[in-house]
């Protein structure tokens, strides 16, 4: 089951660096604005875009299989279609803690293969939202 629980979803965003699958070079996009705003809250923010060099000021990567470094998190903006390979991708890679999925993003069979995989998921919710209300000002 994906992950819902506040804790847990707390100690998910406690990690540090994170892999944005899609990450966009355009302002107005949540696959801009997420991640900017993570990375201004003190995460790592590694791009993966092969159509693009920099964002965020960080190096882009055209796949996950080139990001240096062990990965925390594998954040993805990608269509719900397109997560399988993504899961494949990052249980390969033997050093993902937890994928998320952002709002809007699900796919219950990729689910089920990081987490047979052993690694935490969360899917259709917004890693921004999440931090602004467990992490940055807190509900409970």
């Amino acid at each position: 089951m994906p992950i819902e629980d506040n804790d847990e979803l707390r100690r998910i965003l406690d990690y540090d660096r994170v892999a944005v699958i899609g990450a966009s070079t355009s302002y107005e996009k949540a696959a801009h604005i997420v991640p900017a705003y993570l990375q201004r809250h003190g995460y790592e923010i590694i791009p993966v875009n092969p159509t693009a060099d920099e964002i965020f000021g960080e190096r882009a990567y055209d796949s996950l299989a080139d990001v240096p470094g062990p990965i925390d998190i594998v954040e993805i903006f990608r269509p719900s279609e397109e997560v399988p390979d993504i899961v494949e991708q990052a249980v390969a890679r033997d050093d993902v803690k937890a994928l998320w999925m952002q709002l809007g993003i699900r796919n219950d069979e990729a689910v089920q293969a990081a987490e047979t995989a052993g690694l935490d998921v969360v899917q259709d919710h917004c890693m921004k939202v999440e931090h602004g209300q467990l992490i940055r000002h807190p509900m409970d």
